[in-house]
């Protein structure tokens, strides 16, 4: 062979950088520690053109262990973050933490300022008559716990996670033999068709619609068709079924499998999740962070929002979430006019009591913004609370893997007894350190003889 055919083949094996962003959403996490080690080479070695650092943020961001509509792996939301110029993002899976050491690592590496938390569904006794962020559902409420580290759950709190877990799997058995039963035609099997969906087993109500989705495909030549016959549907009603994950489509399929008034769907009782008090032990067990998940103020639960998050402090809630495209990004005029005054509220409301507030895009369905256009009219007065909330949980997090002086912390008990001072606090440090492996080092060189004042002082010195 020529030296320059020699070179042409050398060449042809070098994986493309599309070929590498493929590998990242592999099952095998090899493949994608691989993957992600080349592509940040190529991006350090000027390979690959990636946008400056930024601190936009996306602190709501499912991974595939929870359904991400791109597929996305914890390593790639990382990657993605760093191409994009994104400073701070997060991961918060549905029922499992399986993510949490590859994101923040991968985050670590790439120069990103990374958070992971968890996130299931409820129950709120304190309001039980009344419907808060679950559409339909009286007392269910979406929760979540962020700010984790990578030390693993100690066994009380592992004894929660597990259950989390068991809990899910046995509400979508129970799921799809309603929808079987109803559509045997299309039957699934959970072990066969749905778990092997979510590389940790974890997978949630949109694998399962994707499931029937693609087994309808496979089973009759004409979807739509089949469709339309089994919800009684004018069959030019049903959305193109030509690609089973199309968001149209899929939307489509869930409500009439899944969501209230749906074949398979049964309403929950306080049995069905488990109490929000549970759940928020579990995560202050975990040294992390309690977290109000807010959809959009219309609802009797979250309408008045005083008196929501007076409760939400009362249960021991340390930040709110918001995924804020839902309340602003819309084309009916009045709703998007109503929805934007309730998310102003809530921000207001949250402001007076010294509740971070962070954001996000969740990334789960198809369509859904990678980050929040913080700059839109809409959303631009928030712009600094969101982002302060993002460098709070950063900086709990960073502090609590590096030093364990995080929230929780003896330390922050005696130095930050007001909850104010210590979210003021962990918010400057945060925004003080720089990212990835560097602000490692920095913050390892801190400890419990230092006094908030100092650290700060030292940051802001790099005397480390």
């Amino acid at each position: 062979m020529t030296p320059d055919g020699k070179l042409q083949k050398e060449r042809a094996a070098i994986p493309s950088q599309a070929e590498l962003e493929r590998e990242l959403n592999s099952f095998d996490p090899d493949v994608r520690a691989g993957a992600l080690e080349r592509l940040l080479t190529l991006a350090e070695a000027g390979g690959i053109a990636c946008r400056p650092w930024t601190e936009r943020s996306n602190l709501h961001a499912h991974s595939f262990h929870s359904y991400n509509a791109r597929g996305f792996s914890p390593s790639a939301l990382a990657w993605v973050a760093r191409r994009e110029g994104i400073g701070l993002m997060g991961i918060v899976d549905f029922d499992t933490l399986a993510g949490t050491e590859e994101f923040l690592t991968a985050c670590d590496r790439a120069g990103v300022h990374g958070t992971a938390g968890i996130e299931t569904r409820v129950w709120l006794p304190a309001l039980a008559g009344k419907v808060v962020n679950s559409p339909g559902e009286p007392g269910v409420a979406y929760m979540m716990g962020i700010g984790f580290t990578r030390t693993p759950p100690p066994p009380p709190a592992r004894e929660v996670l597990d259950e989390l877990g068991r809990g899910a799997r046995a509400r979508n058995s129970a799921l799809i033999d309603r929808i079987n039963a109803r559509l045997p035609e299309v039957a699934i099997d959970p072990a066969r068709d749905v778990e092997p969906l979510s590389p940790s087993g974890t997978p949630t109500e949109r694998h399962i619609v994707r499931a029937y989705a693609e087994r309808a495909a496979g089973a009759s030549e004409e979807p739509a068709a089949f469709w339309a016959r089994a919800f009684d549907e004018p069959a030019d009603r049903v959305p193109d079924t030509a690609e089973p994950a199309s968001p149209e489509f899929g939307n489509w399929l869930r409500a009439r499998l899944i969501k209230r008034g749906g074949i398979g769907y049964l309403p929950p009782g306080p049995d069905t999740f488990p109490p929000a008090e549970t759940f928020i032990r579990f995560i202050e067990e975990c040294s992390a962070l309690p977290c109000a998940a807010w959809l959009d103020g219309t609802s009797a639960g979250e309408r008045d929002p005083e008196a929501l998050l007076d409760l939400y402090l009362d249960l021991g809630i340390l930040v709110i979430n918001i995924i804020p495209d839902r309340n602003w990004n819309l084309t009916d005029k009045q709703g998007r006019a109503e929805k934007i005054y309730h998310l102003h509220a809530l921000v207001a409301a949250a402001r007076w009591r010294g509740l971070p507030v962070i954001a996000g895009t969740e990334m789960n369905a198809p369509g859904q913004k990678l980050v929040d256009d913080f700059v839109a009219p809409a959303l631009a007065p928030l712009r600094r609370t969101l982002t302060d909330g993002a460098w709070f949980v950063r900086g709990h997090t960073i502090m609590q893997e590096e030093t364990g002086l995080g929230w929780w912390s003896g330390w922050a008990g005696h130095h930050l007894p007001e909850r104010t001072d210590r979210v003021a606090f962990y918010t400057r440090l945060a925004r003080a350190l720089p990212p990835g492996e560097l602000g490692l080092e920095v913050v390892a060189g801190l400890n419990a003889d230092l006094d908030p004042a100092a650290m700060l002082a030292r940051i802001g010195r790099r005397e480390i």
